[in-house]
């Protein structure tokens, strides 16, 4: 599998998103323990998306550590005309979720994380589909990894042609 792009977030204006919040309770000896997890995506609605799960104890805390999280796990969508180049699967445990190209003034046909997420990225027309899992932490992973897995035709083809011309001279 490819290896996901990261970006670097200091020199980018991010928005934070909150998607989901959840409380989590540890049975101790003098009853339960409750702690939080934030699931946070942020990105610069030009290309630029990461998503992240922060825990602690408070809300805020979980809120602050998702986005921090999210900013580390930075990636860089390529776009065409504002939607994605080409149609893709991806999953995550039992979440499956299927990213597709739309015609200009479609809108954002989705749902839930992979709304929040694709919106994130700037993403300004697209056709999702979210199949098996509706856990929204893995759908939001299975999105993050579609996404990390796209890649620019334009580039693709340039290095292909690279690699075919290299291939010749060498006689393989």
């Amino acid at each position: 599998m490819e290896q996901m792009h990261r970006t670097d977030a200091r020199d980018l204006n991010l928005s934070e998103k909150l998607i989901n919040v959840n409380r989590v309770a540890k049975v101790v000896k003098r009853g339960r323990r409750f702690s939080f997890s934030a699931l946070v995506v942020v990105g610069d609605g030009e290309g630029h998306v990461g998503a992240g799960l922060g825990k602690a104890r408070e809300v805020p805390s979980a809120i602050r550590k998702g986005g921090a999280i999210a900013r580390r796990n930075l990636i860089k969508v390529p776009m065409v005309d504002g939607t994605i180049p080409y149609r893709i699967i991806s999953k995550f445990g039992g979440a499956k979720v299927m990213l597709k190209p739309a015609a200009p003034g479609t809108g954002v046909i989705a749902g839930g994380g992979v709304r929040a997420t694709v919106e994130a990225a700037g993403i300004k027309d697209i056709v999702t589909k979210s199949m098996g899992s509706s856990n929204p932490i893995n759908v939001v992973r299975a999105t993050m990894l579609a996404l990390g897995q796209l890649k620019d035709p334009k580039q693709e083809i340039a290095r292909r042609k690279s690699r075919a011309v290299s291939s010749e001279e060498t006689g393989v």
